[in-house]
Protein backbone atom coordinates (compact mmCIF):
# COMPACT_ATOMS: atom_id res chain seq x y z
CA UNK A 1 0.00 0.00 0.00
CA UNK A 2 1.41 3.36 -1.05
CA UNK A 3 2.45 5.92 2.13
CA UNK A 4 -0.47 8.23 2.58
CA UNK A 5 2.37 11.18 1.88
CA UNK A 6 2.99 10.37 -1.20
CA UNK A 7 -0.76 11.23 -2.26
CA UNK A 8 -1.43 14.34 -3.72
CA UNK A 9 -4.82 14.65 -2.33
CA UNK A 10 -4.03 14.19 1.18
CA UNK A 11 -0.82 16.30 1.15
CA UNK A 12 -3.33 18.91 0.16
CA UNK A 13 -5.77 17.98 3.02
CA UNK A 14 -2.76 18.24 5.60
CA UNK A 15 -1.66 21.58 4.12
CA UNK A 16 -0.41 23.91 6.70
CA UNK A 17 -1.77 27.33 6.25
CA UNK A 18 -1.29 31.17 7.60
CA UNK A 19 -3.69 33.37 8.26
CA UNK A 20 -2.77 37.07 8.69
CA UNK A 21 -5.80 38.73 8.39
CA UNK A 22 -5.43 40.18 11.79
CA UNK A 23 -2.20 41.79 10.82
CA UNK A 24 -3.59 44.59 8.56
CA UNK A 25 -4.87 48.06 9.13
CA UNK A 26 -8.20 46.86 7.55
CA UNK A 27 -8.48 44.13 10.72
CA UNK A 28 -7.06 45.90 13.44
CA UNK A 29 -6.96 49.71 12.59
CA UNK A 30 -4.59 52.25 11.39
CA UNK A 31 -2.70 52.90 14.69
CA UNK A 32 -0.74 49.37 15.07
CA UNK A 33 -2.14 47.74 11.80
CA UNK A 34 0.40 47.46 8.41
CA UNK A 35 -1.04 48.60 5.55
CA UNK A 36 -0.85 46.39 2.37
CA UNK A 37 1.36 48.81 0.72
CA UNK A 38 3.78 48.09 3.19
CA UNK A 39 4.35 44.39 2.06
CA UNK A 40 3.89 45.34 -1.45
CA UNK A 41 6.57 47.82 -0.89
CA UNK A 42 8.78 45.16 0.37
CA UNK A 43 9.28 42.87 -2.59
CA UNK A 44 12.82 44.06 -3.90
CA UNK A 45 14.10 43.88 -0.81
CA UNK A 46 12.43 40.03 -0.44
CA UNK A 47 13.87 38.99 -3.72
CA UNK A 48 17.38 40.49 -2.87
CA UNK A 49 17.13 38.57 0.33
CA UNK A 50 15.85 35.22 -1.82
CA UNK A 51 18.79 35.96 -3.90
CA UNK A 52 21.25 35.84 -0.95
CA UNK A 53 19.48 32.78 0.73
CA UNK A 54 20.01 30.87 -2.00
CA UNK A 55 23.75 32.04 -3.24
CA UNK A 56 24.91 30.39 0.44
CA UNK A 57 22.83 27.43 -0.58
CA UNK A 58 24.73 26.78 -3.81
CA UNK A 59 28.02 27.77 -1.84
CA UNK A 60 27.08 25.22 0.33
CA UNK A 61 26.34 27.19 3.80
CA UNK A 62 22.73 26.74 4.51
CA UNK A 63 22.67 22.81 4.41
CA UNK A 64 18.91 22.83 6.00
CA UNK A 65 17.24 23.78 2.89
CA UNK A 66 18.76 20.48 1.34
CA UNK A 67 17.64 18.43 4.44
CA UNK A 68 14.19 17.13 3.04
CA UNK A 69 15.32 15.91 0.14
CA UNK A 70 18.63 14.62 0.04
CA UNK A 71 18.96 12.34 3.51
CA UNK A 72 17.72 9.24 1.73
CA UNK A 73 21.22 6.84 2.94
CA UNK A 74 21.03 8.59 5.96
CA UNK A 75 17.34 7.49 6.04
CA UNK A 76 17.65 3.65 5.31
CA UNK A 77 20.89 3.64 7.54
CA UNK A 78 18.62 5.04 10.29
CA UNK A 79 16.27 2.73 9.92
CA UNK A 80 18.23 -0.49 9.61
CA UNK A 81 19.92 0.47 12.66
CA UNK A 82 16.51 1.02 14.79
CA UNK A 83 14.88 -2.10 13.13
CA UNK A 84 17.94 -4.80 14.38
CA UNK A 85 18.43 -2.81 17.94
CA UNK A 86 15.02 -1.52 19.57
CA UNK A 87 14.19 -4.74 20.90
CA UNK A 88 17.57 -4.63 23.01
CA UNK A 89 16.49 -1.68 24.83
CA UNK A 90 13.47 -0.31 27.11
CA UNK A 91 15.10 3.51 27.39
CA UNK A 92 16.89 6.01 25.17
CA UNK A 93 18.11 9.02 27.04
CA UNK A 94 19.27 12.12 24.37
CA UNK A 95 22.48 13.78 26.40
CA UNK A 96 22.44 17.19 24.86
CA UNK A 97 21.39 20.55 25.07
CA UNK A 98 19.91 23.52 22.62
CA UNK A 99 19.29 22.24 19.31
CA UNK A 100 20.04 19.05 20.36
CA UNK A 101 18.00 18.65 22.60
CA UNK A 102 15.12 21.12 21.91
CA UNK A 103 14.14 19.64 18.86
CA UNK A 104 13.99 15.82 20.09
CA UNK A 105 11.69 17.08 22.91
CA UNK A 106 9.18 19.09 20.36
CA UNK A 107 9.10 16.33 18.43
CA UNK A 108 8.13 14.03 21.43
CA UNK A 109 5.39 16.19 23.00
CA UNK A 110 4.09 16.88 19.27
CA UNK A 111 4.10 13.30 17.96
CA UNK A 112 3.98 10.28 20.75
CA UNK A 113 1.01 10.06 23.71
CA UNK A 114 1.96 12.88 26.33
CA UNK A 115 2.12 10.35 28.97
CA UNK A 116 4.27 7.70 26.13
CA UNK A 117 6.55 6.84 29.14
CA UNK A 118 4.02 5.61 31.57
CA UNK A 119 2.66 3.01 29.55
CA UNK A 120 3.40 -0.79 29.68
CA UNK A 121 6.90 -2.37 29.26
CA UNK A 122 6.77 -2.85 25.51
CA UNK A 123 7.04 0.77 25.31
CA UNK A 124 10.06 2.73 24.35
CA UNK A 125 10.52 5.18 27.04
CA UNK A 126 12.11 8.43 26.15
CA UNK A 127 14.17 11.23 28.27
CA UNK A 128 15.94 14.03 27.20
CA UNK A 129 17.74 15.65 30.38
CA UNK A 130 18.54 18.86 28.84
CA UNK A 131 20.05 20.10 31.80
CA UNK A 132 23.27 19.46 34.22
CA UNK A 133 20.93 19.88 37.35
CA UNK A 134 22.71 17.29 38.76
CA UNK A 135 20.02 16.01 41.24
CA UNK A 136 17.91 15.57 37.75
CA UNK A 137 20.48 13.40 36.61
CA UNK A 138 21.28 11.59 39.07
CA UNK A 139 17.61 10.41 39.56
CA UNK A 140 17.56 9.75 36.31
CA UNK A 141 20.21 7.48 36.44
CA UNK A 142 18.75 5.92 39.50
CA UNK A 143 15.51 5.32 38.03
CA UNK A 144 16.69 3.77 34.74
CA UNK A 145 17.60 0.16 34.34
CA UNK A 146 21.43 1.08 32.51
CA UNK A 147 21.54 -2.47 30.92
CA UNK A 148 18.39 -1.66 28.94
CA UNK A 149 18.98 1.59 28.25
CA UNK A 150 21.18 3.29 24.96
CA UNK A 151 22.25 7.08 25.01
CA UNK A 152 22.57 8.86 22.16
CA UNK A 153 25.23 11.80 22.73
CA UNK A 154 24.76 14.90 20.39
CA UNK A 155 27.83 17.40 20.31
CA UNK A 156 29.02 18.22 16.81
CA UNK A 157 32.52 19.88 18.04
CA UNK A 158 32.69 17.16 21.50
CA UNK A 159 33.40 19.57 23.87
CA UNK A 160 30.02 21.05 24.58
CA UNK A 161 30.43 20.97 28.37
CA UNK A 162 26.88 20.21 29.42
CA UNK A 163 27.05 17.04 26.68
CA UNK A 164 30.51 15.76 27.46
CA UNK A 165 29.92 15.98 31.10
CA UNK A 166 26.38 14.09 30.99
CA UNK A 167 28.21 11.69 28.46
CA UNK A 168 31.39 11.18 31.36
CA UNK A 169 28.81 10.57 34.49
CA UNK A 170 26.54 8.34 32.25
CA UNK A 171 29.64 6.36 30.82
CA UNK A 172 30.80 5.38 34.52
CA UNK A 173 27.54 4.81 35.95
CA UNK A 174 26.75 2.14 32.75
CA UNK A 175 30.13 0.48 32.74
CA UNK A 176 30.01 0.07 36.70
CA UNK A 177 26.67 -1.85 35.58
CA UNK A 178 27.76 -3.66 32.50
CA UNK A 179 31.29 -4.14 32.51
CA UNK A 180 33.23 -2.46 30.13
CA UNK A 181 33.19 -5.12 27.91
CA UNK A 182 29.51 -4.27 26.97
CA UNK A 183 29.73 -0.62 26.37
CA UNK A 184 29.67 0.23 22.99
CA UNK A 185 26.28 -1.24 22.58
CA UNK A 186 24.73 1.38 24.82
CA UNK A 187 26.28 4.62 23.20
CA UNK A 188 25.39 6.34 20.04
CA UNK A 189 27.47 9.00 18.89
CA UNK A 190 25.78 11.89 16.62
CA UNK A 191 28.58 14.37 15.52
CA UNK A 192 30.44 15.83 13.04
CA UNK A 193 31.88 13.56 10.42
CA UNK A 194 35.04 15.47 9.92
CA UNK A 195 36.27 16.57 12.99
CA UNK A 196 35.57 16.93 17.00
CA UNK A 197 36.49 15.60 20.09
CA UNK A 198 33.45 12.88 20.07
CA UNK A 199 34.04 11.32 17.12
CA UNK A 200 37.49 10.83 18.64
CA UNK A 201 35.90 9.14 21.28
CA UNK A 202 33.32 7.34 19.30
CA UNK A 203 35.85 5.50 17.66
CA UNK A 204 38.08 4.32 20.41
CA UNK A 205 34.62 2.99 22.18
CA UNK A 206 33.14 1.51 19.35
CA UNK A 207 30.20 3.51 19.33
CA UNK A 208 27.69 3.47 16.77
CA UNK A 209 27.93 6.85 14.42
CA UNK A 210 25.25 9.31 12.75
CA UNK A 211 26.52 12.55 11.25
CA UNK A 212 25.53 15.70 11.61
CA UNK A 213 26.43 17.64 8.03
CA UNK A 214 29.10 20.70 8.93
CA UNK A 215 26.76 23.21 7.33
CA UNK A 216 23.87 22.90 9.82
CA UNK A 217 23.22 24.53 13.11
CA UNK A 218 22.26 23.07 15.58
CA UNK A 219 19.01 25.00 16.29
CA UNK A 220 17.93 24.20 12.53
CA UNK A 221 19.30 20.43 13.15
CA UNK A 222 15.89 18.30 13.87
CA UNK A 223 15.93 17.19 10.88
CA UNK A 224 19.24 15.29 10.62
CA UNK A 225 20.13 12.84 12.65
CA UNK A 226 19.62 14.92 15.72
CA UNK A 227 16.38 14.46 15.74
CA UNK A 228 15.96 11.18 12.95
CA UNK A 229 17.16 8.59 15.06
CA UNK A 230 15.47 9.74 18.09
CA UNK A 231 12.17 9.64 16.16
CA UNK A 232 12.82 6.63 14.24
CA UNK A 233 13.54 4.44 17.56
CA UNK A 234 10.21 6.22 19.02
CA UNK A 235 8.28 4.75 15.91
CA UNK A 236 7.89 8.19 14.33
CA UNK A 237 7.78 7.84 10.36
CA UNK A 238 10.48 10.01 9.52
CA UNK A 239 10.18 9.59 5.78
CA UNK A 240 6.77 11.65 5.87
CA UNK A 241 8.13 13.54 8.86
CA UNK A 242 10.79 14.86 5.85
CA UNK A 243 7.74 14.67 3.04
CA UNK A 244 6.23 16.99 5.28
CA UNK A 245 8.83 19.63 4.88
CA UNK A 246 9.72 19.05 1.19
CA UNK A 247 6.21 20.02 0.91
CA UNK A 248 6.61 23.45 2.96
CA UNK A 249 9.79 23.57 0.75
CA UNK A 250 7.60 22.78 -2.54
CA UNK A 251 5.03 25.83 -1.55
CA UNK A 252 7.48 28.50 0.08
CA UNK A 253 10.12 28.36 -3.13
CA UNK A 254 8.91 31.09 -4.71
CA UNK A 255 9.85 34.99 -4.15
CA UNK A 256 5.75 36.06 -4.44
CA UNK A 257 5.34 37.53 -0.89
CA UNK A 258 1.73 36.64 -1.12
CA UNK A 259 2.39 32.79 -2.26
CA UNK A 260 4.97 32.15 -0.28
CA UNK A 261 3.46 31.31 4.08
CA UNK A 262 6.86 31.58 5.19
CA UNK A 263 8.37 34.75 3.02
CA UNK A 264 5.14 36.68 4.28
CA UNK A 265 4.86 36.00 7.54
CA UNK A 266 8.47 37.00 7.79
CA UNK A 267 7.60 40.28 6.17
CA UNK A 268 4.80 40.58 8.87
CA UNK A 269 6.98 40.38 11.80
CA UNK A 270 9.97 42.15 9.92
CA UNK A 271 7.58 44.60 9.63
CA UNK A 272 6.06 44.78 13.05
CA UNK A 273 9.60 45.40 14.20
CA UNK A 274 9.99 48.09 12.55
CA UNK A 275 6.33 49.56 14.68
CA UNK A 276 7.71 48.74 17.52
CA UNK A 277 6.28 44.90 17.97
CA UNK A 278 9.62 43.70 19.37
CA UNK A 279 8.10 40.42 20.93
CA UNK A 280 7.51 37.44 19.28
CA UNK A 281 4.72 35.37 21.16
CA UNK A 282 4.33 31.69 19.96
CA UNK A 283 1.33 30.27 21.61
CA UNK A 284 0.17 27.29 20.07
CA UNK A 285 -3.93 25.97 21.10
CA UNK A 286 -2.61 22.33 21.55
CA UNK A 287 -0.91 21.08 24.56
CA UNK A 288 1.16 18.97 22.17
CA UNK A 289 2.51 21.27 20.32
CA UNK A 290 4.21 23.26 23.23
CA UNK A 291 7.47 22.12 22.39
CA UNK A 292 7.05 23.50 19.03
CA UNK A 293 6.96 27.33 20.63
CA UNK A 294 9.81 26.20 23.08
CA UNK A 295 12.00 25.04 19.86
CA UNK A 296 10.69 28.20 17.92
CA UNK A 297 11.65 30.49 20.48
CA UNK A 298 15.63 28.78 20.13
CA UNK A 299 15.75 29.23 16.55
CA UNK A 300 14.79 32.84 17.06
CA UNK A 301 16.39 34.56 19.89
CA UNK A 302 19.68 32.57 18.76
CA UNK A 303 19.72 33.61 15.17
CA UNK A 304 18.08 36.99 15.33
CA UNK A 305 19.83 38.63 18.36
CA UNK A 306 22.55 40.49 17.05
CA UNK A 307 24.51 42.29 18.43
CA UNK A 308 26.10 43.98 14.42
CA UNK A 309 24.88 43.69 10.94
CA UNK A 310 27.55 42.26 7.89
CA UNK A 311 28.77 45.29 8.03
CA UNK A 312 30.40 45.67 11.45
CA UNK A 313 27.82 48.36 12.30
CA UNK A 314 26.33 47.66 16.08
CA UNK A 315 22.75 47.48 15.48
CA UNK A 316 21.48 45.43 18.50
CA UNK A 317 18.65 44.29 16.76
CA UNK A 318 16.43 41.22 17.45
CA UNK A 319 12.69 40.58 18.63
CA UNK A 320 12.41 38.54 21.60
CA UNK A 321 10.49 35.24 21.27
CA UNK A 322 7.74 34.12 24.00
CA UNK A 323 6.38 30.92 24.36
CA UNK A 324 2.87 30.28 25.84
CA UNK A 325 -0.15 27.86 25.55
CA UNK A 326 -3.97 27.91 24.71
CA UNK A 327 -5.60 28.12 26.33
CA UNK A 328 -3.76 27.67 29.89
CA UNK A 329 -1.67 30.97 29.35
CA UNK A 330 -5.03 32.56 28.88
CA UNK A 331 -4.73 33.08 32.49
CA UNK A 332 -1.32 33.66 33.36
CA UNK A 333 -0.65 35.75 29.86
CA UNK A 334 -3.39 37.09 28.26
CA UNK A 335 -4.07 40.09 30.32
CA UNK A 336 -0.57 41.28 29.61
CA UNK A 337 -1.29 41.03 25.86
CA UNK A 338 -4.41 42.60 26.17
CA UNK A 339 -3.56 45.66 28.14
CA UNK A 340 -0.26 46.14 28.37
CA UNK A 341 2.20 47.72 26.05
CA UNK A 342 1.66 47.74 22.13
CA UNK A 343 4.61 45.99 21.32
CA UNK A 344 4.24 41.91 20.31
CA UNK A 345 3.13 40.21 17.61
CA UNK A 346 0.73 37.08 19.30
CA UNK A 347 1.42 34.23 16.59
CA UNK A 348 -1.47 30.93 17.35
CA UNK A 349 -1.34 27.81 15.90
CA UNK A 350 -5.08 25.94 15.52
CA UNK A 351 -5.12 22.88 15.37
CA UNK A 352 -8.21 22.07 13.36
CA UNK A 353 -8.78 18.35 14.19
CA UNK A 354 -7.27 16.59 17.06
CA UNK A 355 -6.87 12.96 17.22
CA UNK A 356 -9.36 12.32 19.95
CA UNK A 357 -12.36 14.77 21.63
CA UNK A 358 -13.94 14.26 24.87
CA UNK A 359 -17.49 15.25 25.40
CA UNK A 360 -18.99 17.45 27.83
CA UNK A 361 -21.78 15.10 29.82
CA UNK A 362 -25.55 16.83 30.03
CA UNK A 363 -25.09 17.43 33.78
CA UNK A 364 -26.26 19.90 36.58
CA UNK A 365 -28.54 21.96 33.64
CA UNK A 366 -30.20 23.95 36.93
CA UNK A 367 -26.50 24.90 37.61
CA UNK A 368 -26.47 28.25 34.62
CA UNK A 369 -22.46 28.57 35.68
CA UNK A 370 -22.05 25.35 34.53
CA UNK A 371 -24.76 24.25 32.28
CA UNK A 372 -24.08 26.12 29.17
CA UNK A 373 -20.94 23.67 28.72
CA UNK A 374 -23.38 20.60 28.14
CA UNK A 375 -23.07 18.28 25.56
CA UNK A 376 -20.31 20.30 24.13
CA UNK A 377 -16.63 19.21 23.18
CA UNK A 378 -13.41 20.17 24.57
CA UNK A 379 -11.83 20.57 21.15
CA UNK A 380 -14.79 23.28 20.15
CA UNK A 381 -13.84 24.67 23.78
CA UNK A 382 -10.73 24.77 22.91
CA UNK A 383 -10.63 26.10 19.60
CA UNK A 384 -13.96 28.25 20.35
CA UNK A 385 -11.19 30.20 22.85
CA UNK A 386 -8.45 30.46 20.64
CA UNK A 387 -11.01 32.31 18.28
CA UNK A 388 -12.47 34.50 21.40
CA UNK A 389 -9.14 35.36 22.40
CA UNK A 390 -8.35 36.09 18.40
CA UNK A 391 -10.93 38.43 18.02
CA UNK A 392 -10.31 40.28 21.80
CA UNK A 393 -6.59 41.27 20.64
CA UNK A 394 -7.92 42.37 17.31
CA UNK A 395 -10.78 44.44 18.91
CA UNK A 396 -7.82 46.31 20.68
CA UNK A 397 -5.34 46.39 18.01
CA UNK A 398 -3.10 43.78 18.63
CA UNK A 399 -0.95 42.25 15.87
CA UNK A 400 -2.12 38.68 15.53
CA UNK A 401 -1.74 35.89 13.32
CA UNK A 402 -2.49 32.28 12.92
CA UNK A 403 -0.77 29.13 11.47
CA UNK A 404 -3.64 26.75 10.44
CA UNK A 405 -2.81 22.66 10.96
CA UNK A 406 -5.16 20.26 9.82
CA UNK A 407 -4.08 17.69 12.17
CA UNK A 408 -1.06 16.81 13.99
CA UNK A 409 0.91 14.30 12.24
CA UNK A 410 4.63 13.85 11.48
CA UNK A 411 3.80 15.34 7.72
CA UNK A 412 2.29 18.57 9.17
CA UNK A 413 5.28 19.19 12.01
CA UNK A 414 7.48 18.57 8.99
CA UNK A 415 5.94 21.52 7.45
CA UNK A 416 6.09 23.86 10.66
CA UNK A 417 9.65 23.44 11.15
CA UNK A 418 10.68 23.97 7.62
CA UNK A 419 7.95 27.32 7.63
CA UNK A 420 9.83 28.42 10.50
CA UNK A 421 13.64 27.71 9.46
CA UNK A 422 12.94 29.56 5.99
CA UNK A 423 10.73 32.57 7.80
CA UNK A 424 13.69 33.12 10.09
CA UNK A 425 16.19 33.35 7.13
CA UNK A 426 14.39 35.34 5.45
CA UNK A 427 14.27 37.94 8.39
CA UNK A 428 17.92 37.64 8.58
CA UNK A 429 18.39 38.68 5.57
CA UNK A 430 16.08 41.46 5.94
CA UNK A 431 17.59 42.58 8.97
CA UNK A 432 21.19 41.93 7.23
CA UNK A 433 22.66 39.89 10.14
CA UNK A 434 24.18 36.39 10.21
CA UNK A 435 21.31 34.44 11.49
CA UNK A 436 23.56 31.60 11.45
CA UNK A 437 26.21 32.19 14.56
CA UNK A 438 25.76 32.77 18.32
CA UNK A 439 29.05 34.91 19.19
CA UNK A 440 27.26 35.57 22.47
CA UNK A 441 26.64 32.78 23.79
CA UNK A 442 29.96 31.13 22.81
CA UNK A 443 31.40 34.40 25.09
CA UNK A 444 29.67 32.85 27.98
CA UNK A 445 31.46 29.31 27.41
CA UNK A 446 34.67 30.37 27.00
CA UNK A 447 34.70 31.73 30.22
CA UNK A 448 33.47 28.56 31.49
CA UNK A 449 36.28 26.72 29.61
CA UNK A 450 39.21 28.93 30.72
CA UNK A 451 37.63 27.93 34.54
CA UNK A 452 38.03 24.41 33.92
CA UNK A 453 41.34 24.93 32.82
CA UNK A 454 40.78 23.83 29.20
CA UNK A 455 43.82 24.23 27.00
CA UNK A 456 43.84 27.53 25.08
CA UNK A 457 41.82 29.57 26.88
CA UNK A 458 44.18 30.83 29.79
CA UNK A 459 43.56 34.38 29.03
CA UNK A 460 39.63 34.20 30.10
CA UNK A 461 39.93 32.26 32.94
CA UNK A 462 42.60 35.49 33.90
CA UNK A 463 39.45 37.77 33.29
CA UNK A 464 37.14 35.39 34.99
CA UNK A 465 39.46 35.50 37.90
CA UNK A 466 39.82 39.07 38.00
CA UNK A 467 36.28 40.26 37.59
CA UNK A 468 34.95 43.27 40.14
CA UNK A 469 34.55 41.43 43.41
CA UNK A 470 30.64 41.97 44.70
CA UNK A 471 30.14 44.48 47.39
CA UNK A 472 28.32 43.10 50.11
CA UNK A 473 26.07 46.02 50.79
CA UNK A 474 24.27 45.09 47.61
CA UNK A 475 23.50 41.36 48.35
CA UNK A 476 20.36 41.85 50.64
Amino acid sequence: MEARYKSQDWQEKMRVKIDVNNMFAEFIGEKHGIKVSEVDGMAKEVEKADRSIKKQYKEGKLGFIDLPDRQKEVVNEIEDFVNKRRGDFDNFVILGIGGSALGNIALQTALKDPYHNLKNKDVLRIYVPDNIDPERFQSLLNTLDLERTVFNVISKSGSTAETMSLFLIARKAVEEEVGSDNISKHFIATTSRNSGYLRIIARKEGFKMFYIPDNVGGRFSVLTPVGLIYAAFAGINIRELLAGASYMKKIASGTDIWENPAYLNGVLQYLAYQKGKIMSVMMPYAHSLKDIADWYRQLWAESLGKEENRKGEIINVGPTPIKALGATDQHSQAQLYMEGPYDKVINFIEVEKFHTDLKIPDLYGDVKGVSYLRNKSLSDLINTEKKATELALSKRGRLNNTILVPKINAFTVGQLIYLFELQTALVGELFNINAYNQPGVELGKEYTYGVFGREGYQKMKDEYHSRPEKKGKYIV
